[in-house]
């Protein structure tokens, strides 16, 4: 599987575009990726330098996947029940809507192949994807558990 990039600028550039990041804090970021390890984009929201909505809005606009926020969101037990809940923690993600064989999910990370190819086999759906954040996909996740 291979994403479109609707905008070549890594990450750290599109968020100083924005004004959302300096070049010092992005700098700082690389440095701690490059000792620690991890995901920039969530290296950055840790540091403070940024929210994880700010890292969400920049997915979608590097590659083209919508945004959507959780928040009063209505997920259906049917299609919660289509993936097991330690795989949707793992992945940091939740299916959201199924209609016939395409099944919509939010994730935290939409460039992890791995995860959409093993919801794919563990579904037997096409896969639409949704960008949201760790934290409203944890929320909901926790929420499930509770139906």
């Amino acid at each position: 599987m291979r994403f479109n990039r609707h905008d070549e600028k890594p990450l750290g550039e599109i968020l100083m575009e924005r004004g959302i990041l300096t070049r010092l804090q992005l700098d700082e970021s690389l440095l701690t990726q490059k000792k620690e390890g991890g995901l920039i984009g969530e290296i950055i929201v840790n540091l403070g330098f940024a929210k994880e909505e700010d890292i969400a809005h920049c997915f979608s606009l590097q590659y083209g996947f919508p945004y959507l926020p959780l928040t009063n969101y209505e997920i259906s037990k049917e299609v919660v029940e289509l993936i097991p809940q330690s795989v949707m923690s793992h992945y940091c993600l939740i299916p959201i809507d199924r209609i016939e064989n395409t099944l919509t999910v939010a994730m935290a990370n939409p460039l992890n192949i791995h995860a959409i190819e093993d919801i794919e086999d563990l579904t037997k759906c096409d896969i639409q994807i949704f960008v949201s954040t760790p934290s409203d996909i944890r929320k909901h996740i926790e929420m499930v558990r509770e139906i």
